[in-house]
């Protein structure tokens, strides 16, 4: 017999990142990063950082490793993407400018290394990054942090505003820490009558390139709340083409027991998205 466990403020699944400190460790990755033809960083030596609070890390490296002779001293930027930063530098690659790409922590133990900005980063800057001889995308990939897609036949049913999308029993639940779990769901077990494909993409360190679908109901137009990737990473490849709803706003069925909406990192975003 099994039964449902709801998370509390006393019971919950989902830890975040400690406050408090920095916390840093070496990496044994080698890690290139380039901007058109010029390899602004080469390194066997990067160290992982995580930012205090901040759950997804950066990457810092050796001043030996990076090209010194292309950075220009600037003043701080208007962002806060990164905290207790001494120095900002500019780089200046074939006649172009790139404002505020690189910086050094103020950082007891971070003496003599240099990152780059990068996540979250809007404007022009490194364009490839590279672990070893793959390329990877908007962040290093965190080494405690897993992803594990899973082909299950549990019987799953989604429902927004009451209107069901999908009804399969041929999913893979998408198992990636901190977040909940992702029930990816076969094209055709979806009904595509209330979707609608949108212009919005997004990238994925572990999974890869996301496209998205809007759902109307008779209520309101749910934006970009299912998703796909047609081209997942290798290690992701079973959840090809499958869709994905954010469980935080929609309502999921699992063997005929509902499941409470999860609270995670996206729910605020999601909740001022809808109002």
């Amino acid at each position: 017999m099994t039964s449902a466990i709801t998370p509390t403020d006393e019971l919950t699944r989902r830890h975040p990142v400690p406050p408090g400190g920095f916390t840093f460790e070496p990496s044994e990755r080698h890690v290139r990063g380039t901007i058109g033809t010029v390899t602004l960083v080469d390194s066997h030596s990067p160290v992982l950082v995580w930012e205090p609070g901040q759950a997804v890390p950066g990457y810092v490296f050796p001043r030996e490793d990076v090209r010194v002779d292309l950075l220009r001293p600037a003043p701080a930027p208007g962002h806060d993407r990164h905290q207790r930063v001494g120095r900002w530098y500019d780089v200046e690659v074939d006649e172009t400018r790139y404002p505020a790409l690189a910086f050094e922590y103020d950082v007891e133990g971070l003496e003599g290394f240099i990152g780059i900005d990068w996540f979250r980063r809007a404007e022009p800057g490194v364009e490839h990054w590279y672990e070893e001889a793959e390329e990877i995308f908007r962040h290093p990939r965190d080494p405690y942090k897993r992803v594990d897609p899973l082909p299950s036949d549990r019987h799953v049913e989604v429902f927004v505003d009451g209107i069901k999308i999908a009804d399969t029993r041929g999913s893979v639940l998408l198992f990636e820490t901190r977040l909940p779990i992702r029930y990816y769901i076969p094209p055709e077990d979806v009904d595509f009558t209330h979707l609608t494909e949108t212009e919005l993409s997004s990238t994925c360190p572990y999974k890869g390139d996301a496209r998205y679908w809007s759902v109307q109901t008779p209520e309101r137009l749910r934006e970009n709340i299912v998703w796909s990737y047609p081209d997942p990473v290798r290690a992701a490849e079973a959840i090809k083409d499958h869709l994905a709803v954010y469980n935080e706003v929609v309502d999921i069925v699992v063997d005929d027991v509902p499941l409470s909406r999860p609270h995670s990192e996206f729910t605020g975003a999601l909740a001022a998205r809808r109002a």
